[in-house]
């Protein structure tokens, strides 16, 4: 593993920009078109012009030509520099994917004693998830021999329900699960 074998693996900067960086977007010397339609810096048609003039023109603004549509006729090329393209591709990559993001599924537990105040505070929240876009999972849970008296855990989740039903859509019909009773609903 001598020197011969680290000298292949470096890359110098010119070899580095040849290399097309993805199966999609090529730059500078990558591009296989010999006719392509321009587009400066700042966005200005330069018009349709040879691989060759393009690459001067670019080499001359000290930036990259990047092929942004190769599929056009002729293809679209842009006198940009490399980084900053890239850069705000990720950016953008990242806006999209925040906000496309999925609604969690939050959930709020209900006791059978629960009073009409905390009652309230509870539905308030429930209606900020679900303007948020979130799905609400709704838990009735039993403690020692209210399990004796299922049927107060089904009038406590219609009565909830009742109450949600200009905001919401029941998802999942309410089940039991052990100790707890359960409901999932969204927002209409």
């Amino acid at each position: 593993m001598g020197t011969s074998n680290r000298s292949k693996l470096s890359l110098d900067r010119e070899s580095y920009k040849e290399r097309t960086i993805s199966n999609t977007i090529r730059i500078n010397g990558a591009i296989r078109a010999n006719e392509l339609r321009v587009i400066g810096g700042n966005g200005e048609q330069l018009g349709i012009m040879t691989r060759q003039e393009a690459l001067k023109v670019a080499e001359d603004a000290g930036v990259d030509l990047v092929e942004i549509s190769p599929g056009a006729n002729p293809p679209v090329a842009k006198v940009i520099d490399w980084g900053k393209f890239q850069y705000q591709k990720m950016k953008e990559q990242q806006k999209n994917r925040k906000n496309s993001k999925q609604g969690e599924l939050k959930q709020m537990r209900f006791g059978l004693k629960i009073g009409t105040g905390d009652m309230e505070i509870k539905l308030r929240k429930i209606r900020g998830f679900l303007a948020d876009g979130n799905k609400v999972r709704i838990q009735i849970f039993y403690r020692g021999r209210e399990m004796a008296h299922k049927e107060l855990g089904y009038d406590l989740i219609n009565k909830i329900l009742a109450q949600l039903e200009d905001d919401s859509v029941v998802e999942q019909t309410p089940q039991m699960a052990g100790r707890n009773l359960s409901v999932v609903i969204r927002s209409k």
